[in-house]
């Protein structure tokens, strides 16, 4: 039996959710039998929103690392909850395929296979150009975004948990924002991450 997040055309037995939680509970009554992984925070947010109930099996915490899944899943992904990160980011890299699976630490805008089917161009509209300048990987500004705003309550703690992604063997990258990124996806990574990397370098 395969483990995988939704993300993977793998056998949809268990699910990862952070902040992107709407269709939780509709999954979870599809895959009754699904281990359900989540961060700290999010079975009270639910509770909160009057959300549909939905057993957790484990939930990521900072005071509580989780150090095993179980061996079947262990031997399949590497993980990381970054508690530093403002939407509590958990990722993932599938071993096998060598593959990042993650949401919002890292985004590919313009988001063109998103769009493919809708018949409007991703790149259409004044906000959706001024998103896509800071949320591209060819410029300089999504690593400000992410040193100035959304990894810049613990610098450190942020840098810890990329240094650790990064020491991953993963070629692709899955994001929830924006289009695959099918090669070179390591050099991205460590590009847009590149302040939060030497922090972590002098702190260690």
């Amino acid at each position: 039996m395969k483990y995988a997040p939704p993300s993977l055309c793998l056998p949809r037995d268990l699910l990862t959710v952070h902040q992107h939680h709407i269709f939780l509970g509709p999954w979870h009554q599809a895959y009754p039998n699904a281990k359900v992984l989540g961060p700290e925070g999010l079975p009270e947010k639910r509770k909160s929103q009057n959300n549909e109930p939905v057993p957790f099996a484990y939930v990521f915490s900072k005071d509580k690392p989780l150090t095993s899944i179980d061996a079947e899943f262990d031997a399949e992904f590497d993980y990381e909850f970054v508690h530093a990160h403002q939407n509590k980011e958990v990722v993932f890299n599938h071993k096998p395929t060598k593959t990042l699976i993650q949401a919002d630490l890292l985004f590919n805008y313009p988001p063109t296979e998103q769009f493919s089917r809708t018949g409007q161009a991703a790149t259409s509209g004044i906000f959706t150009k001024l998103f896509g300048a800071v949320t591209n990987t060819n410029s300089e500004w999504q690593k400000r975004l992410i040193w100035y705003g959304i990894g810049s309550k613990d610098r450190e703690g942020f840098g810890r948990s990329v240094a650790k992604i990064d020491k991953w063997d993963f070629e692709r990258i899955i994001p929830c924002h924006g289009d695959v990124m099918e090669a070179g996806s390591k050099g991205i990574l460590q590009k847009v991450m590149a302040w939060h990397l030497d922090l972590a370098k002098k702190s260690s």
